[in-house]
């Protein structure tokens, strides 16, 4: 067998399908491993991509979602890079978005999400949950079988983040249109095309007018809410600090709510018995869907940008280094999870997974992901019975057929057809 080792994980069309034997190949070689293709330093292991994570000090999230691509715009120089990164922010992808921030900068654009999102607006956004997962199923209700992302899975995400951010009824179908059927190349594609610089310009041109409006206009409404928040200080951001960190949420909450519903349902559909077992008992529900962010979470890897000299699991960093903290891998390393690439809903430490990131940048958005696959859920053993994959696009059992998202970072379906009897 070929030296997997030796792959071009950027590239390889068959890595992005199942990338699984990759990571753990890597692990065996070591868990903080460099790839030869690139230079990139691949961490694999449990343990070393938390302290990864928690290294905030030398590790910079500014190349967090481009990795390799672009290359960087300049040529490393010493044991300490912050300056150069600093005068090269601008040129990285996205930049002006949280997920590539750094402290100071990162934690004043997430107090305000957390202004957005208090407990009150959290509450009332599951109402709408409940309210909207049963019009989604009225949709398709009666034809005994859908296309769970296009029909029911997208649609649901966008609605309910924009609902969440206020959004006008009356505009609701325009997201929709727009958003959730929109099949545009995603992050992360095999050609190594960078990240677009305004990847979200269509939503930020909308929130920009909404926050502009509401700033002139109050209301007696969510938007007004998001436009007069401010800063721990009592400073009041610029209407684009107040736009790209919902902005972003709304990106990405999108895109990790239909990967995770998609691939619970998948294992709902392959596994008749936890079928059974979450209608007997729906409280476990909740850990059937953190065993399915750990087998299969929604972010394969991250990237961080060495920014100054360090080490991960004791392998020297050096800065400049691009590091790719491989979530997919660490979920099914042997020295964390007992028999990993298995699905175990009785698994004691299933909290443990890092699908969501841990430390500053942790997914701001996990608590709401959470919610929507536990309404999902209950709203689909309520409705249906008798849930199956369809034979007819995906094949017979053991000979299933699927397909995943040409990307290097994210895993996600690109279909998943299933049938069912209406209750």
């Amino acid at each position: 067998m070929d030296d997997l080792a030796s792959l071009d994980y950027f590239s390889n069309a068959e890595l992005a399908q199942d990338p699984f034997e990759y990571f753990d190949h890597l692990r065996s070689r070591n868990p903080v491993f460099r790839e030869p293709n690139h230079g990139v330093v691949a961490v694999t292991g449990h343990q070393e991509v938390i302290e990864a994570f928690k290294n905030t000090d030398a590790l910079s999230a500014v190349n967090a979602i481009g990795g390799p691509f672009p290359p960087l715009p300049f040529v490393p120089e010493g044991d300490d890079i912050t300056e150069q990164i600093e005068a090269h922010r601008h040129q990285f992808p996205i930049f002006e978005m949280m997920v590539t921030m750094d402290p100071p900068d990162h934690t004043r654009a997430r107090s305000l999400l957390g202004r957005m999102l208090t407990p009150k607006r959290l509450q009332e956004n599951e109402e709408y949950m409940w309210q909207q997962a049963d019009r989604q199923f009225d949709e398709f209700f009666d034809n005994g079988r859908c296309e769970f992302l296009g029909e029911y899975a997208k649609p649901f995400a966008t609605l309910v983040i924009a609902d969440l951010l206020g959004v006008p009824v009356d505009e609701m179908d325009e997201f929709r249109d727009r958003l959730a059927g929109d099949t545009r190349p995603r992050v992360g594609a095999l050609d190594a095309t960078p990240v677009e610089t305004n990847a979200l310009g269509y939503l930020d041109e909308k929130f920009s007018g909404y926050i502009n409006d509401r700033r002139a206009n109050p209301r007696e409404d969510i938007l007004t809410g998001l436009a007069t928040a401010t800063y721990p200080d009592g400073s009041t951001p610029t209407v684009q600090e107040v736009v790209r960190p919902a902005t972003f949420l709304f990106a990405a909450g999108q895109e990790t709510v239909t990967k995770l519903l998609s691939s619970a349902l998948k294992t709902l559909g392959e596994r008749p018995e936890y079928e059974k077992k979450l209608r007997e008992d729906r409280s476990l529900i909740r850990p059937f869907m953190e065993e399915s962010l750990r087998m299969d979470s929604p972010t394969k890897v991250d990237f961080r940008l060495a920014r100054k000299r360090t080490t991960i699991g004791g392998v020297d960093i050096p800065a400049g280094t691009v590091v790719m903290l491989c979530l997919a891998g660490a979920n099914r390393d042997p020295r964390k999870f007992e028999d990993p690439n298995e699905f175990h809903l009785g698994r004691k430490n299933l909290h443990d997974h890092v699908a969501f990131g841990r430390g500053l940048h942790t997914c701001a958005g996990a608590p709401l992901a959470r919610v929507e696959g536990h309404v999902t859920m209950n709203r689909l053993l309520d409705r249906t019975r008798d849930l199956s994959i369809s034979e007819i696009e995906h094949g017979p059992v053991g000979a299933r057929r699927y397909a995943y998202e040409p990307t290097f970072l994210l895993r996600g379906l690109t279909e998943l057809h299933i049938e069912f009897t209406p209750a």
